[in-house]
């Protein structure tokens, strides 16, 4: 399923470490595929992807979240 998300990227330190998109809606995405640009702490973004519902990761924060696009936001 595609989805549009805004909110926050964070870099979560659990197992090798992972990013993660936290919506604005409070819900936490861990992100697959992420783009260097992407990769910042505290970086206001608009991220449009692909919910992967057959993934499992070892740090299991949330929906995995494959990036096809994104917006940084002011």
């Amino acid at each position: 399923m595609s989805i549009n998300v805004t909110g926050k990227i964070e870099h979560k330190d659990i197992g090798v470490g992972t990013w993660a998109l936290v919506a604005d809606s409070g819900e936490t995405y861990e992100l697959q595929d992420v783009p260097d640009e992407l990769q910042q702490s505290n970086l206001n973004v608009k991220v449009q992807g692909e919910v992967l519902e057959d993934v499992m990761t070892t740090a299991m924060i949330g929906p995995v979240l494959q990036v096809q696009s994104f917006e940084v936001m002011d």
